[in-house]
């Protein structure tokens, strides 16, 4: 079986809220749009931000709202960019979680909450290399 992630799809309360934390705060495009749901096209995966009511009925589960035990993390190819894109994070409707420093394994980062509480870490790591098409290479 191929490892890889095709969607990931969160749960939002406003589509209009979630709209500008994502294309105002990290500068994406839309590439689909209607009253529930955005689609962003990624490296090698969409990204959904779907009405949380709407996503319940979809999958017919109830109380999804509480933020889970997860990360979602978007890493940069300097240092130097992460402060200022959590700042411009911020300025779209996010919510500063940590401010960025140095963790003990090496690197900076930083975590930001969207504007329904999914945490973002925005990261920079001197171990991984980041290729032309933005995808991340692990590597220590």
């Amino acid at each position: 079986m191929q490892q890889q992630i095709s969607v990931i799809t969160l749960g939002i309360e406003a589509i209009e809220r979630s709209r500008d934390f994502y294309t105002r705060g990290f500068g994406w495009k839309p590439v689909f749009e209607n009253d529930e749901i955005v689609f962003y096209q990624m490296n090698g995966f969409v990204l959904g931000t779907f009405l949380k009511t709407a996503l319940e009925t979809d999958m017919g589960r109830s109380g999804l709202m509480q933020p889970g035990a997860f990360s979602l993390a978007h890493n940069l190819a300097r240092e130097e960019d992460v402060e200022p894109l959590m700042r411009q994070l911020a300025n779209s409707g996010g919510r500063i979680l940590r401010p960025a420093d140095k963790p003990p394994h090496g690197g900076f980062r930083g975590y930001v909450a969207d504007p329904d509480d999914h945490a973002w870490e925005i990261a920079w790591n001197p171990f991984w290399q980041i290729d032309a098409g933005g995808h991340v290479i692990f590597g220590l």
